[in-house]
């Protein structure tokens, strides 16, 4: 290959970049036109308009993508993470275009990328896996049959999507069906198809994922574990490597399965195998993520390995430079640097980045797609940056993330920096009377310690206040439900004119990839004052309560 296109924007279109800079081949990047100045494009030897606002209309957006690689010359395609990385129609449509697709073969996409055949997969090479739907349901009447016939709680979950999308967990009956309706909109919103599948759900599990790589001469090699059970809304926040606190028994059967999954399937390049690992140590396979993963930096610290120069490499024919399992050499964290509130239940706020400074110094790196004046879109994700923090031990690691995250500062949007300069110094996650996250932690255990620690922080990490058309007077309005989030107003979940009561969910918004329901403040006759499927600026009434 010569020319790479990167079907992506963000953090990890400028670490594709840089890769191909360090590999010796030129990059293409490509924005949607709020990231017409996105430090993607500044990065990428040149920049191409897909000329659209949304993602089904940019980065989802097949023929756009094929006709910028046509028009720049490109000879080969990257597509990152999330958006279309894991598309086989995609993949497909790429090589059919006689470009190289730098990412698994369109056979093992469908194959891993389908849960439901990856679960059948997983039971073939002997993984080990809880009870879950043969098929995706076809209503919330199958979910309710199956929470009923195995117990709750269930997850619900996208058939081909990834990383927190389309997943809900119920707990209690009377939610199934509003779950799998909210998680058939997600899905269809990130992936473009709704359809899900249903399997138990193993309480307060720790989340744990061996990272693999396979080049086209058949061998799959396991680059280690990572552990990324610090969760909210099942997206990770933070990510480390090796996994801490396995026995050396659990380590082994998460390595072989995930090499024995990959396998079987006939993967090719980097991939993740992702598992659920119980308080009494069950070990559950969970669903195989076919392309590179947000927190891959922990492994390539840990294994001295650029797992994107080694995805070029692969794609080029050459084979793994590593020939099994290494030793890990030291250990390392992923803070998630995204553009959220935790002290308002980690909502999104995009707007304007006034300052961007990161920290620097010995063990400390930074990827990140903002600079200082970069502006975050509310119709993308909220990941800004992500901080990486290298130690000989785990202890060196957690004391110098301490001090990159005190040295970290963003203003112009509220950031995720309070909740992590909170849970490095969390004894359940230091571990100094034993590990004891698991991935409901941040809203069951830590909740009073974060909604502690976010009110004792500096103003300065505070958002600017939302601008808005309302006037004053319309804020003041005791009947007014303000719109909680700066996004798109995506539903109304009652009729105009129907009656509510205080907490009764009236409405669905979503921002950066992420729903939000709107509840009734008040008791009243609803009316509406904004339309479905209109962007909404935080702050502004979409409707009254009288």
């Amino acid at each position: 290959m010569k020319k790479v296109l990167i079907a992506n924007r963000g953090e990890i279109a400028v670490r594709i970049a840089r890769a191909c800079a360090d590999y010796g081949v030129r990059s293409v990047a490509v924005y949607a036109d709020a990231d017409f100045d996105a430090l993607h494009t500044r990065v990428a030897d040149e920049a191409h308009a897909l000329e659209g606002t949304r993602p089904a209309d940019t980065y989802l957006a097949i023929d756009k993508l094929l006709a910028a690689a046509a028009r720049s010359g490109a000879d080969a395609v990257h597509p990152g993470y999330g958006f279309l990385s894991e598309s086989a129609a995609f993949a497909r449509a790429v090589i059919e275009a006689g470009l190289c697709w730098i990412g698994p073969p369109p056979s093992a996409i469908e194959a891993l990328g389908d849960k439901v055949q990856a679960r059948r997969i997983a039971l073939e090479v002997g993984a080990p896996l809880v009870a879950g739907t043969p098929a995706p349901v076809r209503d919330a009447q199958e979910v309710l049959a199956f929470a009923e016939a195995h117990g709750l709680p269930i997850a619900i979950k996208a058939a081909f999507g990834g990383g927190g999308r389309g997943l809900k967990v119920a707990w209690r009956l009377d939610e199934v069906a509003e779950l799998y309706e909210s998680a058939v909109r997600e899905a269809v919103t990130a992936f473009g198809r709704g359809e899900c599948f249903v399997e138990q759900f193993l309480d307060r599990p720790r989340h744990v994922e061996a990272q693999v790589i396979a080049d086209t001469h058949g061998r799959v090699v396991v680059l280690g574990t990572r552990d990324c059970s610090l969760q909210r809304r099942n997206q990770k926040l933070v990510e480390e490597a090796p996994a801490p606190f396995l026995s050396e028994a659990q380590r082994e059967r998460i390595h072989r399965a995930a090499h024995d999954i990959c396998a079987r399937a006939g993967y090719v390049g980097a991939g993740t195998v992702e598992f659920l690992l119980g308080p009494t140590g069950a070990i559950s396979f969970l669903e195989v993520n076919t392309r590179l993963q947000v927190e891959h930096p922990v492994t390539e610290e840990t294994n001295s390995i650029d797992l994107v120069v080694e995805q070029l490499r692969i794609a080029d024919g050459l084979p793994l430079l590593v020939s099994e399992t290494p030793a890990p050499r030291g250990h390392a964290f992923e803070f998630r640097i995204n553009a959220e509130d935790p002290g308002r239940g980690f909502l999104p706020t995009p707007g304007p980045v006034r300052l961007f400074e990161p920290p620097s110094g010995p063990g400390v790196r930074v990827d990140t797609g903002v600079v200082s004046g970069s502006s975050v879109p509310g119709s993308f994700d909220s990941l800004m940056a992500k901080l990486v923090v290298t130690g000989a031990t785990r202890a060196q690691a957690m004391a110098r993330a301490r001090r990159a995250l005190r040295e970290f500062r963003i203003e112009g949007v509220a950031s995720v920096l309070p909740f992590h300069r909170a849970v490095v110094e969390a004894p359940d996650f230091v571990a100094e009377d034993g590990f004891k996250v698991h991935t409901r932690w941040i809203e069951t255990d830590f909740a009073q310690p974060l909604a502690a620690a976010v009110r004792a922080e500096p103003v300065r990490d505070a958002p600017a206040a939302p601008s808005s058309s309302s006037q004053p007077e319309e804020a003041a309005d005791p009947a007014a439900v303000a719109a909680p989030i700066t996004g798109t107003l995506q539903a109304w979940t009652v009729d105009e004119g129907a009656l509510v009561a205080q907490g009764d969910p009236i409405a669905v918004m979503e921002a950066m990839k992420m729903e939000v329901q709107v509840v009734a403040h008040r008791a009243g006759r609803l009316a509406r004052l904004a339309a479905g499927a209109a962007p909404v600026v935080a702050g502004t009434p979409i409707a009254r309560i009288g």
